[in-house]
C-alpha cells in the first residue's frame, strides 16, 4: 500500500431521504358517488446506512465522493396506495472505522464486523394518508400528513488500523525495512527520519500457510502525544493493534531511555496502550559481535523480552515470528 492512496481521516455530508406525504382521495367510481376517503400512505425517506467491509484497507473511495443523499419517500395515492420507500444509501468502510458528529466531536460508533449494517441517518417517515382520520364526526376527511423531513449532517470517519502486531519506534529504527522483509509490502526506506508519513500493512508468512498482519506505524517521537513531530495522529492506529513490537536500533545512544519515551509516549496518549503485550527488538544487530550485545543485553529494560534482529543480514527472524506467533495465540 504507497502512502498516495492511504486515507484514514476523512469527511463527509450525508442526508436521509424525506418521506413521502399521505394522499387526500375519496373514493370515487361509477355508481358510488360518495365512497370514502382512501388516501395512502407516504413512503419512507431512504436511510443512510454504514457497511463494514472486510475487503478494504482505507477510506480512499471516499477522497473524491463526500457527499451522500438518500432518496425522498414516493407519495400515496388512492385505493389506500402506499408510495414508494426511498432507496437506501450504503456507504462501505474497513474495519475500525470509527464515526463522529463533526460538529460535537461525539464518537457515534464504530465498525468492527464484516457486513456489519449500521444506519448513520435515518429517512424519514411517510405522512398518513386521509382514510386514517375518518371518523363518526368526519367521515370525509380533506387533510393528510405531510412526510418527516430527513435528517442532514457533516461526518468525520477515522480509521483505527486492524492489524495483530504494530511497530513501534522512533524515525529510522528500522521498521519499514523489518515490514518489507518478513511481508509482501513495498513501505518506503530511505537514511533519513519520517520516511514513512503513512502506517503500512503487510502479511506474514508464518508457517504451514497460516499468516498474521503487521502495520508499520511511522515513528513517535517525544511529545507525540502532545502533537510534536507527526503527533498524535498516528498514534491511534495503535490502539488497535494486539501485540506491540517496539523496535530500538542497535547504535542507539540509551535502549533503555529510548524505551522509557516511547512508553510514556503511549502512555500519555491512551493508558490502556499498556496493558498490551509487549515485545522489544534490537534492530541493526548485523553491526554487532558478540562482545557488544553482552554489553547491551547488561543495559536492558526490564519486564519485556527482548530479540537481536537485522533485517539487512536476516538474521533472529524466524526466532522473532516465532515469538510473535505465541504471544498472538
Amino acid at each position: 500500500m504507497t502512502e498516495g492512496n492511504f486515507v484514514d481521516y476523512i469527511k463527509v455530508y450525508a442526508s436521509s431521504g424525506k418521506g413521502g406525504k399521505g394522499s387526500v382521495h375519496l373514493h370515487r367510481e361509477k355508481y358510488i358517488t360518495k365512497g370514502g376517503p382512501d388516501g395512502g400512505d407516504g413512503g419512507r425517506g431512504g436511510h443512510v446506512i454504514v457497511r463494514g467491509d472486510k475487503t478494504m484497507w482505507t477510506l480512499f473511495h471516499l477522497k473524491f465522493k463526500r457527499h451522500f443523499k438518500a432518496e425522498h419517500g414516493g407519495h400515496g395515492s388512492s385505493s389506500r396506495s402506499t408510495g414508494a420507500d426511498g432507496a437506501d444509501i450504503v456507504i462501505p468502510v474497513p474495519l475500525g472505522t470509527v464515526f463522529r458528529d463533526a460538529d460535537t466531536d461525539e464518537i457515534l460508533f464504530e465498525v468492527t464486523e464484516h457486513d456489519e449494517d449500521i444506519i448513520l441517518l435515518e429517512g424519514g417517515k411517510g405522512g398518513r394518508g386521509n382514510w386514517h382520520f375518518k371518523s363518526s364526526t368526519n367521515q370525509a376527511p380533506r387533510y393528510a400528513q405531510p412526510g418527516i423531513d430527513g435528517v442532514e449532517g457533516w461526518f468525520r470517519m477515522e480509521l483505527k488500523i486492524l492489524a495483530d502486531v504494530g511497530l513501534v519506534g522512533f524515525p529510522n529504527a528500522g521498521k519499514s525495512t523489518l515490514l518489507s522483509v518478513i511481508t509482501a509490502a513495498k513501505p518506503k526506506i530511505a537514511d533519513y527520519a519520517f520516511t514513512t508519513l503513512k502506517p503500512n500493512l503487510g502479511i506474514v508468512e508464518y508457517r504451514n500457510h497460516q499468516s498474521f498482519v503487521m502495520a508499520d506505524i511511522p515513528g513517535i517521537i517525544e511529545g507525540a502525544s502532545e502533537g510534536k513531530g507527526l503527533g498524535h495522529y498516528f498514534l491511534r492506529h495503535i490502539e488497535r493493534n494486539s501485540t506491540l513490537l517496539f523496535l530500538i536500533a542497535a547504535d542507539s545512544d540509551d535502549i533503555k531511555k529510548e524505551y522509557e519515551i516511547l512508553l510514556n509516549e503511549l502512555r500519555k496518549h491512551n493508558p490502556e496502550l499498556l496493558d498490551k503485550q509487549r515485545l522489544l527488538a534490537i534492530s541493526k544487530c548485523d553491526m554487532l559481535d558478540d562482545e557488544l550485545k553482552e554489553e547491551i543485553k547488561q543495559e536492558l529494560p526490564d519486564g519485556v523480552d527482548t530479540l537481536f534482529i537485522s533485517s539487512v543480514a536476516q538474521t533472529g527472524l524466524m526466532e522473532l515470528k516465532d515469538t510473535l506467533w505465541k504471544m498472538l495465540n
